[in-house]
């Protein structure tokens, strides 16, 4: 599993290299300079080059970049924001070794006054991961200047003007089309809007120690399909369908039944042995003719084609004579009884819970109760609902992960914050974020597919936070190969469900 650094880890690695294991800083800015070259000339070959270099390490490795797509024979200038006399350290014998390899350098300034049309590719390498404070005049005019420009754009490290911990525009930033960046990517990569200025994403090995690399005090995974692969549960030759568990999915109500039934379905394709629908008996008939494979279980009505209070100790007894987990909300309704049903169910369970949808908007005026359950608990939120669920907050969390991670140790439960990225966070600080799915899972039901595939997971036997994880990957890989076949636009959440089993055959060949 790959990290996923902060500015400052991604700091002391740099200096732990330097200080602990002796490799000195020239030789990894050299390195730096000399991958980033190497994916050049793999995208952009035969490209007149201007290189925008800043006054830190990150135009250290822009000088880098010059003198060797220069010394290759490439038509190359360089442009910097700070006086040379200025320059420090190994970005200053940088830009001595680029002079004397007689590497043209000129003031930015000029590269912001002229039309440079004799460039036709943009190596950004004027701001690094450390940028803490929004980006002004005059380097701003430089960003954009450089967006302005039709030719294509590699940034070194990152997209100059984005956090690299929290993804934001830090005032203006350079968008990239691919940025290379060295050791582990930072969180700005992947959390939008840092994402999508970041363009495509090469992580280049330039020698930092792997052990300093894979520290456990990094504490955010990328998540992949390599990941999903160690994850998938082994089905013995001598199982049976009690081996996979028995997921029971309280959902549905009147006009809202389907999502109830895409929940299930998706539960029993994730590899679930069995699989029991819990609704309001008034229903009932409506799903009888829709089912095969799951089962239903009757519950106490309110009279309105909603679950009553009444019906928890019936789901209750149900699980402690049958059910391994229990899934909660999708369809569920907002009548009256059902917040009171519902906090119920998570202060008495003894199984792992799945809380989704109408669950969630049913806890979120009473929210200390998930610090009262017994079991493990899974939220799977989406943006509105996380707003819900939050309530007030104080200050502004500007980013996914913390925001996901906040709330997870608060109230010890499993955070699945659904979106782009969906991030997963643990009680205890882990984090993981999803590199799967696509737009067009942007349609309704799709988290009642995902909310039936964690719980899966679950019935299989997977820890809460190896159930969410994988459960979140497969959905969206899933929702890839769906939009594929379908097309974005087109694209619905039972598409999704028919291709779980080719998501399953991927991952396991990988």
């Amino acid at each position: 599993m790959i990290k996923v650094a902060t500015a400052k880890e991604m700091q002391d690695i740099d200096r732990l290299t330097i200080d602990r294991f002796g490799i000195p800083g020239t030789v990894l800015m050299e390195r730096a300079g000399l991958s980033a070259v190497e994916k050049i000339n793999e995208f952009y070959p035969n490209k007149k080059i201007a290189v925008l270099c800043g006054g830190g390490n990150n135009g250290g490795d822009g000088f880098v970049i010059a003198r060797e797509l220069h010394n290759q024979g490439r038509k190359v200038d360089v442009f910097i924001t700070t006086h040379p006399a200025k320059l420090k350290g190994d970005a200053k014998t940088n830009y001595e070794i680029a002079k004397k390899f007689k590497v043209p350098v000129f003031p930015a300034r000029k590269f912001v006054r002229t039309r440079f049309s004799a460039h036709h590719l943009i190596v950004d390498a004027l701001l690094g991961t450390g940028l803490s404070k929004s980006v002004k005049a005059p380097l701003s005019d430089v960003i954009k200047k450089v967006n302005r420009l039709s030719c294509p754009v590699v940034a070194v490290d990152i997209p100059s003007g984005i956090s690299s911990d929290t993804g934001q525009v830090m005032g203006t930033a350079v968008k990239a089309d691919v940025t290379v960046t060295f050791g582990l990517p930072k969180r700005g990569h992947l959390i939008y809007p840092g994402a999508e200025y970041t363009g495509r994403l090469c992580i280049e090995d330039i020698g930092f120690p792997a052990i300093l690399l894979a520290s456990e005090k990094i504490r955010i995974n990328l998540f992949r399909s390599d990941d999903a692969h160690a994850l998938l549960p082994v089905r013995p030759k001598s199982s049976h369908k009690g081996t996979y568990g028995h997921a029971l999915v309280v959902a549905g109500s009147r006009g809202k039944t389907g999502a109830a039934l895409m929940t299930a379905r998706a539960c029993l394709k994730a590899g679930a042995g069995l699989v029991t629908i819990g609704t309001a008996e008034t229903v009932v008939n409506s799903l009888q003719s829709r089912v095969t494979e799951e089962m239903i279980l009757p519950l106490e009505d309110n009279g309105n084609g909603t679950v009553s209070y009444r019906a928890a100790s019936s789901v209750l007894n149900f699980l402690d004579s049958k059910g391994n987990v229990l899934v909660i909300g999708p369809g569920l309704s907002a009548g009256d009884e059902i917040p009171n049903f519902v906090a119920e169910l998570i202060t008495r369970s003894r199984v792992p819970v799945v809380i989704d949808a109408d669950g969630l908007n049913a806890i979120a005026n009473k929210i200390g109760v998930l610090k009262k359950s017994k079991a493990p608990v899974i939220l799977t939120p989406h943006p509105g609902e996380m707003v819900r669920l939050e309530g007030p907050r104080t200050g502004d969390i500007q980013d996914r992960i913390s925001r996901a991670l906040m709330f997870a140790s608060k109230y010890k439960v499993f955070m699945v914050l659904k979106g782009v990225p969906t991030v997963t966070a643990t009680p205890d600080g882990m984090a993981y974020i999803n590199s799967s799915g696509n737009p067009g899972m942007a349609t309704a039901g799709a988290g009642d597919v995902l909310t039936g595939m964690i719980a899966s997971f679950l019935a299989q036997g997977l820890t809460p936070q190896n159930a969410s994880a994988l459960g979140v990957y497969m959905h969206g890989y899933a929702g890839d190969i769906a939009a594929d076949k379908k097309g974005q636009e087109s694209l619905v959440a039972s598409d999704i469900i028919k291709e779980i089993p080719g998501v399953f055959r991927s991952v396991k060949s990988c």
